[in-house]
């Protein structure tokens, strides 16, 4: 059965445009705080999504090429471990900043964590972008 890119590839997107128009409203001086605030949020929620998207997508890859009994059940810095070693990714303790950082976002609402979740998130889309192409490529 072929693996599905269609989703990662539509979060990639919208995760994109949404930190274009955060880059386009810091610009603005006249936006309010709190108007960047909630843009930042939809940035953080698109991250969310696009981050697990990757990481699903990356392990249902794994189960059918590398095969189920080495990816189920294992930690998630295992299954970046066996992304590496077969070339879907290039770097594990950047997914792993990837993955605190959306533990985070699910159980922490203040501003300090909502910054640096948004930060993690802005470095994330051209990790996301590189997964589906070498995911594409794989096909």
């Amino acid at each position: 059965m072929a693996l599905e890119f269609i989703s990662l590839k539509k979060a990639t997107i919208s995760l994109g445009k949404a930190i274009e128009v955060v880059s386009r409203k810091l610009l603005d001086k006249s936006v309010a705080t709190e108007e960047l605030d909630t843009i930042k949020a939809g940035v953080i929620q698109n991250f969310e999504f696009t981050y697990e998207q990757s990481w699903k997508l990356m392990k249902r890859w794994l189960e059918e090429n590398v095969g189920s009994e080495e990816t189920d059940g294992v930690p998630r810095k295992e299954l970046f471990r066996l992304g590496l070693e077969n070339g879907l990714i290039t770097d594990i303790d950047n997914w792993m900043t990837f993955h605190r950082a959306r533990n985070v976002s699910s159980h922490t609402y203040d501003q300090d964590t909502a910054d640096e979740v948004f930060a993690a998130a802005v470095s994330f889309l051209p990790f996301a972008e590189d997964l589906l192409m070498r995911l594409e490529q794989k096909k």
